[in-house]
């Protein structure tokens, strides 16, 4: 008990170090005189979503290992292999090959952050309520899983900024309609919180699938020799 309380206060002042260095908001605050354009450069706005969505996939890979050692039972980890078919995300595939990624273009790269970005905003708001629901969820998970919402919903703005900036489009809007555990989670096989976990553990992977799609597109904006994505 007491190794389990020194570990949730550790977990808590990591988020709270990091929740203030990221700050509050990745839309652009710089705007021209008439207020119509953002006026930072598009390297730098690349720079603020990759710094968001890697601190994201930090604190997701943390919250779900806090998770997984309050609430998961060896016999249920078993299954942990099998939580991975249970994503939805693979409508995003990652490029596998060299010529892949030389075939993909920057609109592709936009809009499949974009989609995955909306498609996690509403599974992450149930997550959070269900969490509430728990008798026992330490305040480290609870914080985090709302930290995740919040900047999450910041990246989304920042990237809508660069579709406009870098493609010149209006806004896009790709919310997905249907819910999100209909697709991961059967309810007559998986308990309420391996359905939980199962959410986390997708999400994870969907915010490194995020990071490298941004990574990559920085590279092709500032062409830098021998970068690992082209």
């Amino acid at each position: 008990m007491k190794k389990t309380r020194v570990l949730q206060g550790c977990l808590g002042i990591l988020f709270c170090s990091i929740h203030g260095l990221l700050g509050s908001s990745l839309d652009c605050p710089d705007r021209d005189a008439g207020g119509t354009r953002c006026s930072i450069s598009v390297e730098k706005l690349l720079d603020r979503a990759i710094q968001h969505v890697e601190l994201i996939y930090r604190v997701s890979e943390e919250a779900r290992t806090l998770f997984e050692e309050m609430f998961i039972p060896l016999s249920l980890l078993a299954q942990q292999g099998h939580i991975g078919h249970l994503c939805t995300s693979n409508i995003v595939p990652i490029p596998t090959s060299k010529s892949e990624v030389q075939q993909i273009s920057d609109k592709w790269l936009l809009h499949s952050v974009l989609i995955l970005i909306q498609f996690w905003i509403d599974p992450l708001v149930d997550l959070r309520d269900s969490l509430d629901r728990y008798d026992n969820a330490p305040s480290a998970l609870l914080s985090k899983t709302k930290w995740m919402s919040t900047k999450l919903m910041n990246l989304e703005q920042g990237v809508l900024v660069l579709i406009k900036k870098m493609l010149e489009e209006g806004s896009l809007e790709l919310h997905n309609n249907e819910s999100v555990t209909a697709f991961m989670v059967p309810p007559d096989v998986v308990e309420h919180v391996l359905r939980d976990y199962a959410i986390l553990s997708c999400f994870k992977k969907d915010a490194h699938k995020m990071e490298t799609f941004l990574r990559l597109l920085k590279c092709r904006q500032t062409n830098r020799p021998g970068c690992p994505f082209l």
